[in-house]
C-alpha cells in the first residue's frame, strides 16, 4: 500500500452507501486489491453527503415553488414531517389522518430527504412541481412518489446502477478472500466486466437524458469509479448547457479542471526545484526526452522497495532517450537522509527537493497525496502514463521505445 496522507469526513449518506462501498472497492483494486479500509470507505461514502451540504446554501429561491401532497398510512397523528437537504431543514409540517402538505421553492431540481416522524425516510429528487407521496410508511411498506420528472430519472438511475453495484461489491468481496490463481483471475474477469458494463451504462444514461439534472448528479457520484478526467470532461460536454450551468454542473466543471492537472493526455505543469547541490532544475530542461518524474522519499518504505525496479528500467532504457527526475518529499532538516538514500539505492539520475515533506511545492502542484507516485512525460512535455510500478514501467517503455 502506498504511503499516504488522508482526510476523513463524518458519514451520513443514504441510498448511495452500497454504491460507495463498491466505488471504494474499485479504487482498492487499482492498488493491488488490498483489503478495504473502513475509514477510507467512510470518506468515499460521503461524496453525496458533501454535495448535499454544498447545495444547501444555493437551491431554495426559484419562484413557482413545489407542493408535496402526502397520503401515507403507518404514521401516527401529530408526527412531524420534515424535508431535509443535507442537514438543513427546508420544510416542516405535521401529519393528521395520514395527510400532510409541504410547500417551498427550489432553484433547480435537487435531491432531498422526506422524514416522516421516526417511521420512514425517503429520497425525493425535488423540483418545483406538485408532487404526490403515497403508500405505507410502516416497516416493509412501500412509498410511491409521482409528479417529478427528475425523480423518475432518479429512480431509473437507481434501477440501473444498484444491481450492478451490488454485483460488483459481491464479486470484490470474493476476490479479496481468494489466493492468486486461475479461480481469482476468472473472478477478476467478471469484476472487470461489471465495471465495463457500468461505464457503458453511464454513457447510455447521458445520451438518453442529456437534459436531466440527474445526469449531472450521476456523473458526480460515479467519479470515483474511474480515474480519467478527460473521459469525464467528454461526458460532461455531452450534457445540455442548462445542466452544465447548474450547481452540480459547476461543481463538476471545477472538479474536472482540478483533476486534469497531472492527467494522462495533458501537458505536464512546469516547475523548478533545487537539486542536491542547490542548483535550480526545471522540468522543461528535459524536453526532447522521455522523463519519469518520480515522487518518493527516504522515509517511504514502499518507495525504497520500488526503487530497484526504477533503477532496472533506467539502466535498460537510458540509452534510448529516457531518464528519471526524482522529486523527494523528505522532511525539513533531513537532507543527509535524502542524499544517503540516493547513494544507497544507486539512484544515478537528477534529484530535486525543497525538503518540505508533504508541502513539497511540486507534489502540491501535481496533487500528489501518496507515494510512490510517478508521471511519464514524453519529449513534447505531455503526460503519457502515470503510476507505473513494477513491470508496468518496463512494459510502457518497451511500447514507446522498443525493447531491442
Amino acid at each position: 500500500m502506498p504511503s499516504q496522507k488522508t482526510s476523513f469526513y463524518p458519514s451520513n449518506s443514504s441510498f448511495v452507501n452500497s454504491l460507495y462501498f463498491c466505488i471504494l472497492t474499485a479504487k482498492n483494486f487499482r492498488y493491488l486489491f488490498l483489503n478495504l479500509s473502513l475509514k477510507i470507505r467512510t470518506m468515499l461514502k460521503n461524496s453525496v453527503f458533501i454535495l448535499f451540504l454544498l447545495i444547501c446554501t444555493y437551491s431554495f429561491s426559484q419562484s413557482g415553488g413545489f407542493t408535496i401532497n402526502g397520503k401515507v398510512s403507518g404514521v401516527p397523528d401529530g408526527a412531524e414531517v420534515k424535508l431535509l437537504e443535507g442537514e438543513k431543514e427546508v420544510g416542516k409540517t405535521k401529519i393528521y389522518k395520514g395527510l400532510f402538505i409541504v410547500k417551498g421553492e427550489v432553484n433547480e431540481p435537487v435531491l432531498v430527504k422526506l422524514n416522516m416522524g421516526a417511521i420512514k425516510i425517503v429520497d425525493i429528487y425535488l423540483e418545483n412541481k406538485v408532487i404526490a407521496v403515497s403508500g405505507n410508511a410502516a416497516a416493509g411498506g412501500a412509498i410511491k412518489i409521482s409528479g417529478s420528472a427528475s425523480h423518475r430519472d432518479f429512480e431509473e438511475f437507481k434501477s440501473i446502477f444498484d444491481p450492478r453495484v451490488e454485483k460488483m461489491s459481491n464479486t470484490a468481496t470474493k476476490i479479496n478472500s481468494m489466493w492468486p490463481g486461475p479461480e481469482r483471475d476468472s473472478m477478476m474477469n467478471i469484476y472487470n466486466g461489471v465495471l465495463a458494463d457500468i461505464q457503458s451504462q453511464i454513457d447510455k444514461f447521458i445520451k438518453n437524458k442529456s437534459k436531466s439534472y440527474v445526469s449531472a448528479f450521476m456523473l458526480y457520484v460515479t467519479t470515483q469509479l474511474y480515474d480519467d478526467p478527460m473521459l469525464l470532461e467528454k461526458r460532461f460536454n455531452a450534457l445540455d448547457k442548462t445542466v452544465q450551468a447548474s450547481f452540480i454542473g459547476k461543481a463538476l466543471q471545477d472538479f474536472i479542471t482540478t483533476s486534469k492537472v497531472g492527467a494522462v493526455g495533458t501537458l505536464a505543469p512546469e516547475f523548478s526545484q533545487p537539486d542536491t547541490l542547490g542548483n535550480p532544475v526545471t522540468l522543461s530542461s528535459f524536453r526532447g526526452k522521455y522523463v519519469l518524474v518520480d515522487f518518493w522519499a527516504s522515509w517511504c518504505g514502499p518507495c525504497r522497495n520500488e526503487n530497484p525496479n526504477v533503477v532496472a528500467s533506467y539502466q535498460k532504457f537510458s540509452a534510448k532517450n529516457f531518464t528519471v527526475l526524482g522529486v523527494s518529499l523528505d522532511r525539513p532538516g533531513q537532507k543527509e537522509k535524502w542524499l544517503e538514500a540516493i547513494h544507497t539505492d544507486r539512484l544515478n539520475w537528477t534529484h530535486v527537493s525543497d525538503l518540505q515533506f508533504w508541502n513539497n511545492a511540486v507534489a502540491q502542484l501535481y496533487k500528489v497525496s501518496s507515494i510512490p507516485q510517478n508521471f511519464l512525460i514524453d519529449p513534447n512535455g505531455k503526460i503519457v502514463a502515470k503510476n507505473l510500478r513494477g513491470p508496468l514501467l518496463d512494459s510502457k517503455l518497451c511500447e514507446l521505445l522498443g525493447c531491442n
